[in-house]
């Protein structure tokens, strides 16, 4: 990771020896007593850490944060027709790396419903997936992670003016391009189905809710693949 996160902006912590911040610190970082890494409060400043002692009970650190707070999420919210969990996963981390604003999963016609019901959704593990994504990034920003029963329930949730696009091999006529990232930071909103497709049903909502559909080329994507270089393409507009 490039810099670790908090949850509270604290002056000094003990960071227990078990936790997955004090491994990495000691056999990723390499950091010894004295020396400094960057940190960062979640949704909130950015700063450095410096390790007061290093003892058999944890990190003793000492932090030192900066006065600005810059939310730095991109205006592109993610619809994401529920995947398999290990694809979950991935589309989890990388979005939040490139810094979406907020991701909706919702059941679809052609999914298998089982997958609403992983332990990556009820353990709370899905957070810890974006904390790594930003953590990557650079970042302290999480995105917003919205669950709906289905593609009717999460498009309700939508409103205000803005580009909608939606993915579909099979029907869509033209390309998403750079072109459609609507510079600068011009509000987006990025439909991508489940692994089977889009249902016709859902095409019709889709429709009705003013989503253009586009593709990326001829090729079949994977779900998280099809997610990362269509939110690439969008977020170029804020780069």
């Amino acid at each position: 990771m490039n810099l670790l996160l908090f949850e509270d902006q604290a002056n000094e912590i003990l960071l227990p020896t078990d936790d997955p911040r004090t491994i990495h610190v000691r056999k990723v970082l390499r950091r010894l007593p004295g020396d400094g890494f960057d940190v960062a409060v979640v949704n909130g400043p950015k700063g450095k850490a410096t390790i007061l002692d290093d003892g058999t009970a944890g990190l003793r650190l000492s932090f030192l944060w900066q006065e600005s707070i810059v939310d730095d999420r991109n205006p592109i919210r993610l619809l994401v027709g529920l995947p398999r969990p290990q694809t979950a996963r991935k589309i989890l981390q990388q979005a939040a790396s490139l810094g979406v604003e907020a991701m909706d999963f919702f059941g679809t016609d052609k999914g298998e419903p089982s997958y609403a019901d992983s332990k990556l959704w009820s353990s709370g593990e899905w957070r810890r997936h974006l904390l790594r994504g930003v953590e990557q990034a650079f970042s302290s920003f999480l995105p917003i992670v919205n669950h709906n029963p289905n593609l009717e329930a999460a498009l309700a949730e939508l409103s205000g003016s803005c580009s909608r696009f939606a993915l579909d091999v099979y029907e869509a006529a033209s390309p998403l391009t750079f072109a459609d990232s609507g510079l600068p930071r011009t509000p987006c909103r990025l439909a991508v189905g489940p692994e089977r497709g889009w249902s016709e049903q859902e095409r019709e909502l889709l429709r009705e809710s003013e989503f253009e559909f586009r593709h990326l080329g001829h090729r079949v994507l994977r779900e998280e693949t099809a997610c990362v270089v269509a939110l690439g393409i969008l977020s170029s507009g804020c780069w």
